[in-house]
């Protein structure tokens, strides 16, 4: 039993959890499976796992100057971030196992499912999410029943997660069909339903047609707008420098001596802004290296071993679709938040943490899918549903988290919250061996909607369900 709990630890640690290595190796099996010729399948691999490794690169850039800013941010509004006595660490040095074992089990359950229906039809791919979506399950069961030994922890968490795997990439698929007409790949993120809410909410709005972000017509003057690079270091760095203007000037100070001990904090804030437009660069250069590695690759899989799947993969994999959406949202969804900071401090309700990474995922992912359906209008919303989501979120889920990880509220997508408060509302009956309805009902749930699906797709006469609108392909999963 220990040997193979140490197997999927493994497993855990060095393949799902992290991205690089699971998507050079998806990619190698799947050009080897196509019987591809060895020097394509080695160099197909290592151009997939270099661009993932791209990717996370940008991310680290351009976070690395937001994580800053939230701290100077967090004091030119003069709001201390809210404290706990337990901590994510301490959580993750008790349950940290738990939650690589939930991985490992839960992946093996997905792909499986995945097999056995073909209406699953997405493989969830995104390994950063697959551990924290185990973590947030597990300190949530943890919640409902503190006295549940590991065993049934893994089991519970497992059915749980992976059912949420799978179901995930379907609900976003009829906006993704919008974005990825040709249904490449699928999308696999817990901003979702941020996305899912601002796809419907934008309808009334207007149309991309008329609308959109990426064809907006400028005045000569401001047309430099149109490149995204510029617009986003313009943007980013005028943000900066107002908060620099009123944040406290030892935290500046602290914030700008951390690049450089002799940085101007002005200086500094330029810097950051520059930096972040460079990370986006990078982000998108290395999404569209592996994208085109990974998508060709997983045909080897979708004909061979799994017929009919698609990858569903990170939110930036959409990003180069409308670059100027994704900051818009990202904007919009900030300007909410920051009214809802003060509003919140000032009510005596609770001091809002700033989630800057989280604002720019989130409120770009719901932004884009926004404005594929009612263009920048549907942007706009879709960084003020994000911005709303977040800050109501952390402000009613902190305490959820107050015996585990609190953290987890601050962290957060949306998906966190729902599972966070779909798990507590079985909590009245979780006693003894009653949290075993979680799994029972995720994989209930799930089973029943992949059976609905398929019929509903033989109906229409294929997966694809024909010229159906999305909204009637949407209607029919649900």
């Amino acid at each position: 039993m220990d040997v193979i709990k140490d197997i999927l630890t493994f497993l855990a640690d060095n393949v799902f959890g992290q991205v690089p290595i699971l998507i050079g190796l998806i990619t190698l099996i799947g050009l080897i499976l196509q019987r591809k010729r060895f020097e394509d399948v080695f160099a197909g691999a290592l151009r997939a796992t270099i661009g993932v490794v791209i990717l996370f690169i940008g991310v680290e850039v351009f976070t690395g100057g937001l994580t800053s800013f939230q701290t100077v941010l967090a004091s030119a509004m003069d709001t201390t971030p809210p404290q706990a006595d337990n901590t994510l660490a301490d959580f993750l040095t008790k349950q940290g196992g738990t939650v690589a074992l939930v991985i490992t089990v839960a992946f093996l359950v997905h792909v499986l499912v995945v097999r056995l229906f073909p209406a699953a039809r997405y493989l969830y791919l995104t390994g950063h999410l697959m551990f924290w979506i185990s973590t947030v399950t597990v300190a949530s069961l943890v919640t409902i029943a503190p006295d549940a030994d590991q065993l049934t922890l893994v089991l519970c968490g497992a059915g749980f997660v992976a059912a949420y795997w799978t179901l995930q990439p379907l609900w976003m698929r009829p906006l993704m069909r919008r974005v990825m007409p040709d249904d490449r790949f699928g999308f696999a993120h817990t901003s979702s339903l941020a996305c899912l809410i601002t796809g419907y909410a934008a309808r009334p709005l207007g149309s991309r047609e008329k609308h959109d972000t990426e064809k907006l017509k400028l005045p000569r003057q401001l047309s430099f707008f149109k490149d995204v690079n510029v617009s986003t270091a313009l943007i980013i760095t005028v943000i900066m420098l107002v908060g620099v203007a009123f944040a406290d000037d030892g935290v500046v100070a602290k914030a700008a001596a951390e690049m450089d001990d002799k940085l101007s904090p002005w200086v500094w804030a330029i810097l950051v802004g520059l930096r972040f437009a460079g990370g986006i660069a990078i982000l998108l250069f290395g999404v569209r290296m592996f994208l085109g590695e990974i998508v060709p690759a997983f045909k080897g899989f979708s004909d061979r071993v799994i017929p009919g799947t698609r990858p569903a993969l990170d939110a930036p994999t959409v990003f180069p679709v409308a670059p100027t959406a994704v900051m818009v949202g990202f904007v919009s969804s900030t300007v909410v938040f920051l009214i809802c900071l003060a509003v919140f401090a000032g009510a005596g309700w609770f001091t809002l943490a700033p989630p800057m990474i989280m604002l720019f995922f989130v409120g770009g992912a719901a932004a884009l899918f926004g404005n594929v359906v009612a263009g920048w209008r549907g942007a706009v919303l879709g960084g003020v549903i994000s911005g709303l989501v977040l800050a109501v979120g952390q402000a009613v889920t902190w305490g959820l988290y107050e015996k585990t990880a609190p953290e987890l509220a601050t962290l957060a997508d949306p998906d966190w919250y729902a599972i966070a408060w779909l798990l507590k509302a079985v909590e009245p009956v979780a006693g003894g061996k009653a949290v075993w309805a979680v799994p029972a009902v995720a994989l209930a749930a799930m089973v029943a909607s992949l059976l609905l699906l398929g019929r509903a797709e033989k109906r229409r006469g294929g997966p694809d369900g024909g010229d159906s609108a999305p909204e009637d392909r949407a209607a029919a999963a649900a």
